[in-house]
């Protein structure tokens, strides 16, 4: 089983240029499926084992969202057996994914996200890059992922973009924001470190995704946040915000790096209640 899986997971890595996090959970996905079916070989497994696997999955109370990824792990990896001629058909053709529930993306209001950037100080080094990071999550919408890739050549001071690899390692160029630019300015004038690196820990190397997790979590705290606060809900935030100011969805899905306009137009529910506002003050009838 070993060798299939290496073989495509190299093919992931390669040819489809996927980013290590989703390579790392197909890989998940797969060891979990081939756990399962112990020693049955690969070209063994047919529709109702698949159909049986899914049943346990359901067991284990994973949500549809997690099932469907994990399904779609199995329908490419049997896909790229077949097409290798390691297999004869691909049993996970058939295999239909669960409907998956439509989750509104929490977000922060202006005043909550005014009162949560300012609750980091700009007084120590370390208060000022706390700011600049807080800053340019909401300031451009960028992923954890990509703030911690951020290099100081990344990052144009003057025409207030950044060029970031977004999934896919695909790049795109994403305004940052005057007050962004400026606590980065601050920040990168009060370090020593000469690193290519916009965002440092202690020891002078890159920040890692767990440790901008733990800053949110502190100013969290700090402003006496009631919500859970992640960094993905500073990324909702900017998108819903700019959409209730009028700005296009297609502009928010350029903005936000999405492949799909129809990842995008989740946040355009979140705006209903604006737009009920708007009705009922505007029309005669309302």
């Amino acid at each position: 089983m070993n060798r299939f899986v290496d073989k495509f997971i190299s093919y992931l890595q390669v040819e489809k240029n996927y980013s290590p996090h989703t390579v790392l959970n197909y890989r998940i996905d797969l060891v979990e499926f081939f756990g399962f079916i112990g020693e049955v070989a690969v070209d063994n497994v047919d529709y109702l084992l698949l159909r049986k696997y899914l049943a346990h999955l359901r067991t284990l109370n994973f949500k549809s969202r997690s099932l469907s990824r994990k399904l779609s792990s199995l329908r490419s990896f049997f896909r790229f057996l077949e097409r290798e001629g390691l297999v004869k058909s691909n049993p996970a053709s058939l295999l239909m994914s669960p409907k998956k529930e439509k989750l509104l993306p929490k977000f922060l209001s202006e005043e909550d996200m005014t009162k949560f950037i300012e609750s980091a100080p700009i007084a120590a080094i370390d208060d000022k890059r706390d700011r600049a990071i807080l800053e340019v999550l909401y300031g451009s919408g960028m992923r954890v992922s990509e703030l911690v890739g951020l290099d100081v050549e990344h990052v144009d001071m003057i025409g207030g973009v950044a060029k970031v690899a977004g999934k896919g390692k695909k790049e795109r160029l994403v305004p940052l924001g005057e007050t962004a630019i400026l606590s980065i300015r601050d920040y990168l004038k009060s370090r020593v470190s000469a690193a290519k690196a916009i965002f440092l820990n202690k020891q002078g190397t890159r920040l890692t995704d767990r440790s901008v997790r733990n800053i949110v979590n502190k100013y969290v705290v700090k402003a006496a946040l009631n919500s859970h606060v992640s960094p993905h809900v500073l990324r909702h935030s900017f998108a819903t915000h700019l959409l209730n100011r009028g700005a296009d969805l297609r502009a928010v899905q350029e903005l936000l790096g999405h492949v799909n306009l129809s990842t995008t137009q989740i946040y355009t529910h979140v705006t209903t209640d604006r737009l009920k506002k708007i009705y009922d003050l505007a029309h005669p009838r309302a």
